[in-house]
């Protein structure tokens, strides 16, 4: 057997940091059969010759991978044109997925492709390539030529539309013919050579569309709609040209038929492909929120360029009324901006000098100067619309059996056709009804409804989440999100603000308020730990001044000391701060009943000390969200149990659990235990959602059916969580569950359609209790109500 031809690899590498990383990995490929590697540190990249016979690309990978390092895959897009069903959609996805190192989804829905591949082995012209071996086209989509790609399809919709009333104003006069067979007699109205005139450009020219993609998907080794509606179209019109050439006038003719069918199909089409660009509406929406030009400073003085062309660290003006072009940070100026676009919230956030801002987001009041961080692709903007892309390219488990029986749709409904014409002819003994019985058949089966059911759903849906703060990952999550019986949230910044606040000041006798927080703030003003963070904020809040210090020592775990001259104390003592009990240890008298209240409220009581006595306590609190108690109450209202848990003491995860209105809590959970709670809540049959941050709980989040992170302004949360969130409030959990069961009722109701709609409409066709007309009115409008019925969730609104 001849050897087969060595393969020439190019393979990106992540992870290496030095070159002995790269020798590592050499070593490593070089063992494998078959195979000379050489990598390149600089380039981060192996060039690798392969023998296919002796190893594989899967060898390869798996070698790299066990070295410690990886091969990055890389993801392409593709504007497929020439799909007509998704029969066409699942060819397509078959034909990539044959490729090595390849793994695609094809969207019907949106016309594109969706191709994970790996560099060296396929390029995206290869990729494009194979999609056009399957009879379709294709072209790599990037953002530079999506004005293009719209002007591309606004124009065959407008040819299409020509097409379409051309067809029309040639069917029109056939209609007559039909009209006449409901008299007594049946009379022709329309002499059979002006009937086969008026058919005939119908079916040749404006339906070569169904011949040309019937074509392409037998050659594929396929079936779909195409060759439905150029079977039944062509028996129809076959049968009627032969009556009428060879002057067989005891025949009737089926001219109407055959025409009118091509016309409703093709006016099917264009209000599917009408109602098809709806789903998207939200990430065009998204697109242009972000302005084509911004004023950046060039040695002093401001110029108006192309937002493409920025770069991180330029610094930009925006004024009232304009859109920020790039994500950055304030350098000077005070606004109110409008960033209902990430999170939902029609209110304007003040930002500030130091304040971050967001590329789409509108300023509302004074004027800006603002330095770029995050340009291009690196936005927050950016982010959101490749997020909901991706999720809208994704599949959810309710679509299998549609796919299922998709494949097998075509094959099914020509066979019922054929044994249709068998029986009507074997039994009756008369050709009309066997073969007009047979077209409707043909002409009412509908693939496309059970395609479009549940994709169209997800576009719409995730879109729609996209407006108001939730953005779905895949669709895996957002059918899961529906189902979840048991939602777990962390407490620290979910149910409360995240956010430690002095809330009482207790000073002793003979010792003042302002003292009390001055020698608080000059001890804590060496620590880390938030609650300092807390006091020191406090101390600016009442403009107090700290004191200054010296010989700080931290005590882990209890408290800190150092020496301080008080005024109030006569000069210079070593004071104390620290819990109560740090104090006690030192031989001090805790006021148990001053404090015991402070507790029993859930709040973190610390204590001063010095000279002998206690000087007072300091109790800090991290306040509930004002909508925690609302969103735990509407999820109740849904049948979702909600569980907190917490690293904090029993007593403050007591009042917290209790002020949110949470019955159920765990309280002193270590970050590394929550995992296994989540685990143990998983037993049986329950759903578990978590809700966290995004960065502590990435185990927690991890662990858990769905997981939610709010306040995704960060790329952490942005990866943690199957559904982000950019609100920090728990309702916009309430949100993303409502939308879930929005979306997931909608995508129901368009698989009951599309089920009962073939059921019911092929046994009617079959039995000769529909004429093939209607049938194809049926056939054309059976999409357009699905896609319609989709199109439904962009009403649905936060509640």
């Amino acid at each position: 057997m001849d050897a087969l031809p060595a393969l020439r690899l190019d393979l990106p590498l992540a992870g290496m940091t030095c070159a002995a990383c790269a020798a590592r990995i050499e070593k490593s490929l070089n063992k494998l059969p078959g195979v000379a590697a050489n990598v390149n540190f600089s380039a981060e990249s192996a060039q690798v010759t392969l023998q296919p016979n002796l190893s594989s690309l899967a060898a390869v990978v798996e070698a790299i991978r066990r070295t410690g390092y990886s091969v990055p895959a890389r993801v392409a897009e593709f504007q497929v044109y020439g799909m007509t069903c998704v029969a066409c959609a699942a060819r397509i996805e078959k034909a990539l997925n044959k490729i090595e190192g390849v793994e695609a989804r094809v969207n019907f829905a949106n016309e594109t492709a969706r191709v994970r591949y790996v560099p060296g082995l396929v390029t995206p012209e290869q990729l494009a390539t194979a999609i056009r071996k399957a009879g379709y086209e294709a072209s790599e989509r990037v953002e530079a030529n999506a004005e293009q790609e719209k002007a591309r399809r606004a124009d065959a919709y407008h040819a299409e539309l020509r097409l379409l009333w051309i067809s029309i104003a040639l069917s029109l006069p056939l209609l007559l013919g039909m009209f006449s067979m409901f008299g007594e007699a049946h009379t022709e109205l329309l002499p059979r050579w002006l009937q086969l005139a008026l058919a005939t450009p119908v079916q040749v020219w404006i339906g070569r569309r169904f011949y040309i993609g019937g074509y392409k998907a037998l050659r594929g080794g396929g079936a779909n709609m195409d060759v439905l509606v150029a079977l039944g179209t062509s028996t129809a019109y076959g049968l009627s040209a032969v009556v009428t050439l060879f002057g067989l006038q005891h025949q009737h003719v089926y001219f109407e038929a055959s025409a009118v069918i091509i016309t409703l199909v093709l006016l099917g089409k264009l209000l599917e492909a009408r109602a098809k660009l709806g789903t998207s509406a939200a990430i065009e929406a998204l697109v242009r929120l972000q302005p084509r030009t911004a004023r950046v400073e060039r040695d002093g003085v401001l110029v108006e360029v192309p937002v493409a062309t920025m770069q991180a660290g330029d610094i930009f003006a925006v004024r009232p009324g304009e859109s920020i072009p790039v994500d950055g940070l304030v350098a000077g100026g005070e606004s109110g901006v409008d960033e209902s676009m990430l999170t939902g919230e029609s209110l304007p956030i003040h930002k500030r000098t130091g304040d971050k801002v967001y590329a789409g987001t509108l300023n509302q009041q004074g004027l800006l100067r603002c330095r770029a961080e995050g340009v291009g692709a690196a936005t927050m903007l950016a982010g959101i619309i490749r997020l909901v892309r991706e999720a809208q390219g994704t599949k959810a488990p309710i679509q299998r059996l549609a796919d299922q029986v998709a494949g097998v749709f075509v094959p099914v409904v020509v066979a019922i056709s054929a044994l249709t014409f068998a029986l009507w002819w074997g039994i009756g003994g008369e050709l009309a009804p066997a073969l007009v019985n047979a077209v409707a058949v043909l002409v009412i089966a509908c693939p496309c409804a059970l395609g479009l059911a549940t994709p169209t759903a997800i576009m719409v849906g995730t879109g729609r989440g996209a407006q108001v703060g939730v953005l779905v990952k895949n669709a895996v999550a957002l059918e899961r999100a529906e189902k979840i019986s048991t939602l777990i949230v962390d407490k620290t910044g979910t149910l409360t603000e995240g956010k430690p606040v002095v809330t009482d000041v207790l000073a002793a006798t003979g010792f003042s308020v302002r003292d009390l927080v001055a020698a608080a703030a000059s001890l804590e003003s060496g620590s880390p730990h938030p609650l300092a963070h807390a006091v020191l904020e406090y101390a600016k809040q009442q403009d107090v001044a700290a004191i200054p210090m010296r010989d700080f020592r931290s005590v882990t775990g209890k408290g800190v000391q150092a020496l301080l001259a008080v005024t109030a104390l006569g000069g210079e003592h070593t004071l104390q701060l620290g819990s109560p009990a740090f104090l006690a240890e030192s031989g001090l008298a805790i006021d148990t009943a001053a404090i015991k209240p402070l507790i029993e409220q859930g709040k973190t009581v610390i204590a001063v000390g010095g000279a002998g006595r206690v000087l007072g306590y300091l109790a800090i609190a991290d306040e509930l969200r004002p909508s925690s108690r609302a969103a735990v109450a509407r999820l109740k209202d849904m049948g979702i149990e909600v569980v907190m848990l917490t690293g904090d003491n029993a007593a403050a995860a007591k009042a917290i659990a209790a002020a949110a209105g949470v019955g159920n809590y765990r309280a002193q959970v270590l970050p590394g235990e929550k995992a296994a709670a989540v685990a143990e809540f998983k037993t049986g049959a329950r759903v578990v959602g978590m809700v966290g941050d995004g960065v502590n709980d990435a185990p927690a989040l991890a662990a858990a059916d769905v997981s939610f992170a709010l306040g995704a302004g960060s790329d952490v949360a942005l990866e943690a969580a199957d559904i982000a969130l950019m609100r920090n409030d728990l309702l916009s959990v309430v949100d993303a569950i409502s939308l879930s069961r929005a979306t997931l009722g909608k995508i129901r109701q368009n698989l009951f359609f599309a089920f009962i709609y073939n059921v019911l409409g092929i046994p009617l066709a079959a039995a000769g209790m529909l004429n093939p007309v209607i049938a194809g009115a049926a056939m054309a409008l059976s999409s357009v109500s699905v896609v319609s019925n989709s199109l439904l969730l962009r009403r649905w609104r936060r509640g």
